[in-house]
């Protein structure tokens, strides 16, 4: 969205050195919008009064202009050649008005005096003269807070707009609304200069494929007034390398923020598909989007002053470069860890050898056993211990069974089957599912093993011929799913207008 920025109200950028007004101080504002601080504009004229011109050849510029005549007297004279007089050569004076364009063009710019020499306007350039906007952080007094804590809804209220929302997962609703609710409990707390510094509580969050991890963050940020942004740990590499670096993250928060630094600190940030950052087993080249960008997020996520792209993914960008705090910012980590429940299941059956108090191995092949994860099976996986430690919540999420997928079609508010509502409400036709119908899509969504998003690929399979046909014919006014059609030994039943069961 394109908003009109006032320039009182967003700091200047050094069009060199891309640092804000705050950090390189007054500015020289130059033709073209082109800001330079003081520093590189006093580089510029030592680079300029050093540099040997001895060896420079003027020779070079004098023979344009010969006996010393600039551009303009050529102008007026010009030789020119009678008809029917070959030999002789007059200079008539150039009349006024018979000026090309071109030598206008060179009169009106103050060229004309470098003939065959033009010069290049910065500002002429997409994208020369402008620069992405940061915004002024409060001079003296202090500014109002960016988050106002009195209108942060209590754990239990976030846990009650979330069950609108999604379905299960009582576990983690309530985890994640404790944690940001305590997060800004314990931002207002610094604000108050309070001696007890109370250390946030970063999350990891640990669920199969399809079990919602990443919806469940989306919905927060719907119910919360707060900047959030969401990340995919799979574009990050490290530092030197083709890929997004570790600031990337704060970036997109900040983007979020609206480019305000003070609101971007406060903020939340969610880094996806976590796992797919474990420590490579059995190799010998180097681990550049693995283990080494867990190291480089170790100082993101506990709290450190990181310099960010405003406006861009990587600092070779032409974008100015803010600086944001990373210590109120809360970070919620999440991944599906394919394969964590083997190493789950090789821990707990480690006391089971042999004798009568041996345990079964295919003992846990039946149980929730993600619901038993421990750091230690985290780091087992191929997490590094530093970047577990900065992740103090562990929390999973249940892999959705029967009746949860039944509950996920209908129950949310925006729950599938609505939305398939709603598309042919706009046709006028009235549609439905029996239960029947309900538990055949559940069914055969659970036979496709991934999760939630099985339901939509189901149902776009079985409505796809409905969603072509009805438009066809006016008078069809209801259509009723069945069980019959979903398992295909029947067809649905259409009701057409003015006609009842």
């Amino acid at each position: 969205m394109n908003k009109e920025y006032k320039d009182d109200e967003y700091e200047k950028i050094c069009y060199l050195c891309r640092r804000p007004e705050s950090k390189a101080g007054k500015m020289i504002t130059m033709p073209g919008n082109i800001c330079v601080c003081a520093d590189c504009m006093q580089k510029t004229f030592d680079t300029v009064s050093n540099t040997d011109l001895s060896n420079f050849n003027m020779g070079a510029f004098t023979q344009m202009f010969p006996n010393n005549q600039t551009s303009k007297e050529q102008d007026k004279k010009e030789p020119t050649v009678k008809e029917g007089d070959e030999s002789a050569i007059t200079i008539e004076p150039k009349q006024e008005g018979t000026e090309t364009k071109e030598e206008k063009d060179k009169k009106n710019s103050g060229m004309t005096g470098f003939p065959n020499i033009s010069f290049l306007n910065l500002a002429d350039f997409p994208g020369m003269g402008t620069r992405q906007k940061v915004k002024k952080r409060a001079k003296g007094e202090k500014a109002e807070p960016p988050i106002d804590f009195s209108k942060i809804l209590p754990p239990h209220k976030i846990k009650e707009k979330l069950d609108e929302y999604v379905i299960g997962q009582e576990h983690a609703k309530k985890a994640i609304s404790v944690a940001v609710y305590n997060h800004y409990k314990r931002i207002a707390k610094q604000q108050e200069n309070d001696n007890v510094d109370i250390e946030k509580s970063n999350m990891l969050m640990i669920g199969p494929t399809g079990c919602g991890k990443t919806y469940l963050v989306k919905t927060l940020a719907k119910i919360l007034d707060v900047p959030l942004a969401i990340a995919d740990a799979t574009s990050l590499t490290e530092a030197g390398y083709i890929g997004d670096d570790i600031e990337s993250v704060v970036s997109k928060l900040l983007a979020a923020a609206d480019n305000d630094v003070d609101r971007a600190e406060v903020g939340i940030i969610f880094i996806d598909e976590i796992d797919k950052l474990a420590r490579k087993r059995n190799t010998t080249t180097r681990d550049i989007n693995g283990e080494a960008v867990q190291q480089g997020l170790l100082k993101v996520l506990e709290g450190s002053d990181v310099e960010v792209p405003v406006g861009a993914n990587s600092k070779n960008a032409m974008v100015p470069l803010t600086t944001v705090n990373t210590k109120n910012i809360l970070f919620i980590c999440g991944g599906a860890f394919p394969d964590l429940d083997e190493v789950i299941k090789q821990r707990l059956n480690k006391e089971s050898s042999i004798g009568f108090k041996a345990d079964l191995k295919d003992k846990y092949d039946h149980e929730d056993v993600l619901s038993k994860v421990t750091v230690e099976d985290v780091r087992n996986f191929g997490m590094i211990p530093e970047f577990i430690g900065r992740l103090p919540i562990i929390f999973t999420l249940q892999e959705l069974d029967r009746d949860m997928m039944v509950e996920v079609l209908k129950e949310p508010k925006n729950a599938i089957l609505k939305q398939y509502q709603k598309l042919l409400e706009l046709d006028e036709v009235q549609l439905e599912f029996d239960e029947g119908a309900i538990e055949a899509i559940a069914e055969k969504a659970l036979e496709k093993k991934t999760g939630a998003r099985a339901l939509r690929a189901v149902l776009e399979e079985y409505m796809l011929d409905i969603m072509y046909e009805i438009p066809k014919d006016d008078n069809i006014g209801k259509v009723i799913i069945t069980r019959e059609y979903i398992e295909k030994t029947g067809g649905p039943i259409i009701e057409m207008r003015g006609q009842s069961v």
